[in-house]
């Protein structure tokens, strides 16, 4: 099922790179048990994001933007007449004060483009009937939801298309017509091509496509139906990481395109003497795009110039914080008592504050939360396997348990069981019946989560009890100890953590604690693809703690791990700020356990404004909320992100970022010996991840009907873990509800884009912008800010277009 870019003897080769043109325009979306966050404009990032909104605006009916009332609620008490100048100043413009202010009075709005069944429900009567453009979105999206549901499939041959299925399918259901009372729609659906390319060539010669139009009319019918788009590009993107090339893309813009075409030939059937007039005006809006992308520039700008300045705002807090000096001079170096390494997640920001207060010999490191592990996790005697880092990167080892065969088999029954009855209860056809078909034992498990919280976890997850020793194999062959010493060597510099060791050192992965939220793995850990991070600390305190790879470190790294020093695997519940131990504490550690529940209850007392939970009982409330299957906001997972700080803890120990700063130790001087492979490292893996969350959060705020989940309460679960739908119906929902956005009565997430701050020379920090394009996309279509740390701690230097000057 791959797309060509040309058909061979095609009549139209241009439709058919065209078609795969809008089909890379679409970004992925993972499914719920990996769910990770995306920037669904991710693959446009090589156009400036003002251009790429104003063409979702034009193309999608898209909001690239926040609306004027949010913007006018914010002067100028947030956004003062000072930043509105600042940002004015920054702008190549020629709109002045006063056009900005009048732009927050008016509603204008220029139009959109209209796929040509809008074109048709503009003259339907809609009070009465259903319109086109929600059937066709409601009969596609049902149909992918039974193409690719493991629960319900349809019948079809391993090597069947997509497109073909849908051909099949429709070719038998009458009902759309007797449904939208068009009599003889359906030999139209019966006359159509049997295949994805053939029907391309006859849709785009009948409905006379331009070929200068044809890259946007394409993406336009995708944006239609752009939650099955995401997940076809998620399989792209495994097929990818792979070194595959399967691509169904232009199998659903085919299908979308048959609708298109089924239309045309029916209501020029029904309207012959009006074919002329219904030709004209579908051709004159052809020739009117690039007039219309060009109105959409003009109109969005002020938003964008009130855009800026509301992260102006933002950063000249933040530059502010940056440069302040500390409040008391920094002890003198000692070995620390207890290290805590986290995850950079803003949510770790609250408690490593909160831990480091204890007492001044505690040292805390922020690293991405999959620990430099590039691995997947195959349970031992299970076909299963899981990713354990980032989506960005495919896994290059692989991760089991050392067990008895006899017991592997007994876990891997009781896995598969298990995995079997979760994925039964989240189908979509058994979301709203599935208590009444378990029956009374079912009725009993929801009393029981009402009334004492019982736990609900992934079934994997419940495969670590105990102290497991894992196997780590590269294509089947399992790490001698000199490769094992070089992977965490590489982590050990990385994490900026190859000398003055604790007695103990703390490995933190983050998980969450949900009820009923098919999004839970969205509060999960993105760095570890969507899963908590407890495997991976796992796997690393095993090889932190064994003999042999400690003495390969020391004499082929020179990295000295004292005899008495003991890693400790954890995971930090980022719900209820409680830190679990995977692996015991060593004896006699009374004064860490304080310090650990101490740092809970501080970041739960902060955690409690935004949550409106009472000062009084705020422990035991935020435990309940965790334990609520009714619970709709347990926590504010990453809301409120705004910025990445690449630097030593000794430049942020002191400030407060309110959880809304990633934090990456980063050691300069150690880095810059060896040419600069850690900052090169965080600068194409970290600040990527960070920036995907940004923009998810970002859209998902800005049109949450086209880039977020809607209302979490109307929730069905799509294929086990495909989706969900809102309701029974529509488009595959992707990115955040909107209970993980707003309070009911405001926004918890400002959207406003990624500042990154780096602690490092000029020179190599431009390199590295200058080595990957991806970066360089990023930083210079305005799509995040890249900022350096001044040495002397007077300024801040900002990296636009390969130029550097001092940030406002």
């Amino acid at each position: 099922m791959t797309a060509p870019a040309e058909r061979p003897n095609s009549p139209y080769p241009v439709a058919h790179s065209a078609a795969l043109v809008a089909g890379n325009r679409i970004a992925p979306s993972w499914p719920l048990d990996q769910l990770i966050a995306v920037n669904p404009w991710w693959e446009m990032r090589d156009q400036t994001i003002t251009d790429v909104a104003a063409r979702l605006t034009l193309l999608g009916h898209a909001d690239g933007h926040m609306p004027r009332h949010w913007f006018k609620a914010q002067f100028p008490d947030r956004i003062s007449p000072e930043h509105l100048d600042t940002a004015l100043r920054s702008t190549q413009t020629n709109l002045d004060h006063e056009a900005l202010m009048a732009w927050l009075g008016s509603d204008d709005q220029p139009p959109c483009w209209k796929n040509f069944s809008d074109s048709v429900d503009a003259n339907r009567d809609l009070t009465r009937n259903v319109s086109w453009h929600e059937e066709i979105i409601h009969q596609i999206s049902q149909f992918c939801a039974s193409f690719y549901s493991i629960a319900t499939p349809l019948p079809h041959e391993p090597d069947h298309c997509l497109y073909e299925a849908w051909l099949e399918n429709v070719r038998n259901d009458r009902g759309i017509e007797i449904m939208m009372g068009e009599k003889g729609l359906h030999q139209y659906f019966d006359a159509l091509p049997a295949t994805a390319e053939a029907l391309l060539d006859e849709a785009v010669a009948d409905l006379q496509v331009p070929e200068g139009a044809m890259e946007d009319y394409f993406h336009a019918l995708l944006l239609d139906i752009n939650g099955w788009a995401s997940w076809l590009a998620y399989l792209r993107w495994q097929s990818k990481l792979a070194g595959g090339s399967d691509d169904a893309m232009h199998q659903l813009l085919a299908i979308r395109l048959a609708w298109e075409l089924v239309l045309w030939k029916h209501q020029s059937s029904k309207q012959s003497g009006h074919t002329a007039a219904l030709t004209q005006s579908w051709t004159q809006q052809f020739a009117r795009l690039p007039d219309l992308l060009q109105r959409h520039r003009q109109h969005q700008e002020p938003a964008w110039i009130w855009q800026r300045a509301a992260e102006v705002a933002f950063q000249q807090a933040t530059h502010a914080k940056l440069l302040s000096p500390a409040a008391t001079k920094p002890e003198p170096a000692q070995r620390p008592t207890l290290q805590a390494a986290f995850c950079i997640d803003v949510r770790s920001e609250i408690y490593r504050r909160a831990l480091e207060r204890q007492d001044h010999l505690i040292q805390t490191l922020g690293f991405a939360g999959f620990f430099g592990l590039p691995i997947e996790y195959a349970p031992t005697g299970a076909s299963y396997t899981r990713p354990q880092l980032p989506g960005l990167l495919a896994p290059a080892l692989s991760v089991t348990e050392s067990k008895e065969p006899k017991a592997n088999n007994q876990l891997s029954a009781g896995l598969n069981r298990r995995a079997r009855w979760s994925a039964i209860g989240k189908a979509a056809p058994a979301a709203f019946g599935y208590v009444e078909s378990v029956g009374l034992g079912y009725a009993f498990k929801l009393l029981r989560e009402s009334l004492f919280g019982a736990d609900s976890t992934h079934p994997v997850n419940t495969l670590q009890a105990g102290d497991p020793q894992y196997i780590i194999s590269n294509e089947d062959a399992a790490l001698d100890v000199p490769a094992q010493a070089e992977l965490v060597a590489g982590i050990l510099g990385a994490m900026t953590l190859t000398d003055n060791f604790a007695s103990i050192v703390i490995l933190a992965g983050h998980g969450s604690s949900t009820r009923n939220n098919p999004h839970a793995a969205g509060l999960d850990c993105g760095a570890c693809g969507g899963q908590t991070g407890e495997i991976n600390v796992r796997v690393l305190t095993q090889l932190l703690n064994d003999a042999d790879v400690r003495t390969a470190l020391a004499a082929a790294h020179g990295i000295q791990i004292p005899k008495d020093t003991s890693f400790v695997a954890a995971l930090h519940d980022t719900t209820t700020d409680e830190l679990h131990y995977l692996t015991a504490l060593p004896a006699g550690s009374d004064l860490v356990q304080s310090w650990i529940s101490a740092a809970g209850k501080a970041a739960r007392r902060e955690r409690a404004k935004k949550l409106g939970v009472d000062d009084k009982n705020t422990d035991k409330a935020i435990m309940e909320r965790s334990r609520d299957w009714s619970q709709v906001r347990p926590e504010w997972g990453l809301a409120g992100n705004a910025c990445f700080v690449v630097a030593p803890r000794s430049r942020t120990a002191h400030l407060d970022f309110a959880g809304r700063c990633f934090l990456h130790d980063y050691d300069e001087a150690a880095d810059g010996a060896k040419g600069y492979p850690v900052l090169e490292l965080i600068m194409t893996a970290p600040m990527l991840v960070t920036h995907w969350i940004n923009m998810q959060y970002n859209t998902s705020v800005m049109d949450n009907e086209l880039y977020g989940s809607g209302n979490k309460v109307l929730h069905n679960v799509v294929g086990g873990n495909i989706g969900v739908f809102e309701g029974n119906g529509g488009d595959l929902r992707i990115g955040l509800p909107m209970q993980s956005l707003h309070n009911g009565q405001q926004w918890m997430h400002d959207a406003l884009r990624l500042n990154v701050y780096i602690a490092a020379p000029q020179k190599a920090i431009a390199d590295i912008v200058d080595r990957h394009e991806v970066v360089q996309q990023l930083v210079d279509n305005d799509w995040l800010y890249l900022y350096r740390i001044d040495d002397t701690q007077k300024e801040i230097q900002r990296l636009y277009k390969g130029n550097w000057s001092i940030a406002s």
